[in-house]
């Protein structure tokens, strides 16, 4: 997300509808491959059964033998206090008070680490948009006791550690991921200098799509939305498109093909554009080689935000310096470091992106994007923590990312005092040309690697991460051949989705996290885009979907869906949210009454600033789309 307390009211958009975009109609769309029966492909021969992982794949290991349910079939019941049915869950139902109240930003937009409900993804994901219990090894351990509730850290150990399946079973479309996640998000003991983590897991296994659930008609759905789509509290530009994951048939258009300010929606279109580029398994490397001089090492960033110092870093399983370092230290041999350069030119121009909010480099919710950088260039990781979960505050970022990381590079060397400053340069070419106990400048002298891309989109997608969207961004633009920086990464998220056969003169980015106002997307790209990854034409893209916030339940949803007017969408919506002030969209998947998967998307972009009612009008959209078969 951005923020909600900038009082944002676009300039220069006058609400006109574009070209083609009628009210209340399906209008005609450019096709999405795979969205006619002819297109949409059954099962890959040999692919593991829908909802089963098939560790044996791609040379995975099995599953980690620890925290895993004793059989095959559901786990446990749940000891959290939420009740539990079967196929469904009851969200929550704490009537705390919400801080986020009277124009507070909301952090879990931009909150710590990959969200997921608690205990077990099949029966915390309820309705029809499930997400399959995991998948234990036979012999397997008891589940250990659950761990008292906390925000995000603790749930994201909890769940993840096993294997994660989401399941979008209206239309028969699995994303499986098997493997040891354990190994990409645990313990110390994985994160050595001499091992890195586990390979990532294979690509999405997709089943043939189920055609069964009756499709909504264009007039049910323009019936149940019409009503809805005029309330005061949206403002008075409304634009919504509404789809059919299944055959891609429009259902209901209201400014659907109309260019509107996204806010954090654009991180949709940032992750499947880095997904298609750099595909689910690519990780993020960071190196360190030897410098011209007798004991410099030039830390090289390749543009992981995740980047940790230690096992205390804000995002669990990050690769770590404290490895790195080990790495140098054991390559240098005799030779004692001397001093650090840091080498961050992968990335190029303005750190800050155009359309910021003048606040955005101190308030937390953004920072100066550089190839290197720790812990999202969170000043104090710990720190962070507790001021994002606890008091639903931004976390102050430091201003020369890069400088600070080799700063805590050099402190892991050993160096102190002047030689512990550091400067920025770049890395030697590897001449080869070795001395006796001395490296040739430009030897790689150790290297660690990011989570797989898979995680770091989902880690964006569930916490509204800035800084990894502009990281992802600059991924696209690196491996389309583009310069690594704003306009680099704008441009290739538009070639990508060109590709894709997606219709990118409706997108225009300036960014890859939503921060900019200058951002515009149209809602019918966004069900097109959806479609698309949904639709099995394109399995990698099926990643998307791990990261989408559940409607009363996980990430930046787990507190909507709460009032009985918007209950239909609990469990059923998910979705990823954009929030600036003036500015209120959502995007995602619903599955109707009937069983039928849609995608959705509602941009708002001249809303009043009453911000629960904004959100609460947005919910009830959606949840009519739960709660009919508009037929």
């Amino acid at each position: 997300m951005g923020r909600e307390d900038s009082h944002y009211r676009p300039e220069g958009v006058d609400g006109r509808r574009s070209a083609g975009s009628g009210s209340g109609g399906a209008t005609g769309r450019v096709s999405v491959p795979g969205t006619s029966p002819a297109h949409r492909p059954g099962p890959p021969v040999g692919s593991a059964p829908v909802g089963r992982a098939n560790p044996g794949q791609y040379g995975h290991p099995g599953p980690p033998e620890h925290g895993r349910p004793q059989e095959y079939g559901r786990p446990a019941a749940r000891e959290y206090g939420r009740p539990q049915e079967y196929g469904r869950a009851t969200p929550r139902e704490y009537g705390h008070a919400d801080p986020r109240q009277h124009g507070h930003p909301d952090p879990r937009d931009h909150g710590p680490g990959p969200v997921a409900p608690v205990s077990w993804p099949g029966y915390d994901a309820p309705g029809a948009i499930p997400v399959s219990p995991p998948v234990p090894p036979v012999g397997a351990a008891p589940l250990p006791p659950p761990p008292p509730p906390r925000r995000r850290p603790v749930r994201l150990v909890a769940v993840l550690a096993s294997v994660l399946i989401v399941a979008l079973a209206a239309v028969g479309l699995a994303v499986v991921r098997p493997g040891p996640l354990a190994g990409w998000l645990g313990g110390e003991d994985s994160r050595t200098a001499a091992a890195r983590t586990p390979e990532p897991p294979p690509p999405a296994v997709l089943a043939a799509a189920d055609g069964n659930a009756p499709l909504p008609t264009p007039e049910g759905v323009r019936a149940a939305l019409e009503p809805l789509v005029r309330a005061a509290a949206l403002g008075d530009r409304v634009n919504v498109s509404v789809a059919d994951v299944t055959t891609g048939q429009a259902l209901y258009g209201s400014g659907q093909d109309a260019p509107t300010v996204p806010a954090s929606v654009t991180k949709l279109a940032t992750g499947v554009a880095v997904l298609a580029a750099r595909g689910p398994a690519y990780r993020i490397p960071t190196r360190a080689v030897a410098g011209a001089a007798p004991g410099e090492v030039v830390l090289v960033g390749g543009g992981d935000p995740t980047l940790a110092v230690d096992k205390n870093g804000f995002y669990p399983g990050a690769a770590r310096l404290d490895d790195l370092a080990a790495q140098v230290r054991k390559a240098l041999g005799g030779t004692a470091p001397t001093t650090v350069t840091v080498d961050s030119s992968l990335f190029t121009g303005p750190v800050y992106g155009p359309g910021w909010d003048s606040d955005i480099p101190t308030g937390g919710f953004g920072a100066a994007i550089t190839a290197l950088m720790t812990d999202g260039a969170r000043r104090d990781p710990a720190e962070a923590r507790r001021t994002e979960e606890a008091m639903n505050h931004a976390a102050e970022r430091v201003p020369q990312p890069d400088l600070t990381a080799g700063r805590q590079f050099a402190k892991l060397l050993g160096l102190s005092g002047a030689a512990a400053e550091v400067k920025r340069g770049t890395a030697p070419a590897d001449s080869g040309a070795s001395t006796a106990g001395t490296p040739a400048p430009g030897t790689e002298l150790g290297k660690v690697e990011s989570l797989p891309m898979v995680r770091l989109v989902d880690i964006m997608i569930s916490d509204s991460d800035n800084v990894i969207a502009e990281a992802m961004a600059r991924q696209v633009a690196l491996a389309k051949g583009k310069p690594g920086s704003f306009a680099g990464g704008a441009a290739a998220t538009d070639q990508v989705l060109g590709e894709l056969g997606l219709p990118a003169d409706e997108i225009s980015l300036a960014d890859g996290s939503g921060l900019s106002r200058t951002n515009r997307i149209s809602p019918s790209l966004l069900t097109d885009l959806i479609t698309l990854a949904g639709n099995g034409s394109h399995p990698d893209l099926a990643a998307i979907f791990g990261g989408l916030p559940v409607g009363g339940w996980s990430g930046t949803l787990d507190e909507r869906y709460q009032a009985s007017v918007t209950k239909a969408g609990a469990g059923v919506v998910r979705a990823k949210t954009g929030t600036l002030s003036g500015v209120n969209a959502i995007a995602g998947l619903v599955t109707t009454a009937d069983g039928r998967l849609l995608t959705f998307a509602v941009l708002t972009d001249r809303t009043p600033d009453t911000l629960d009612e904004t959100r609460q009008a947005l919910d009830r959209i959606t949840s009519a789309l739960a709660g009919c078969g508009c037929r």
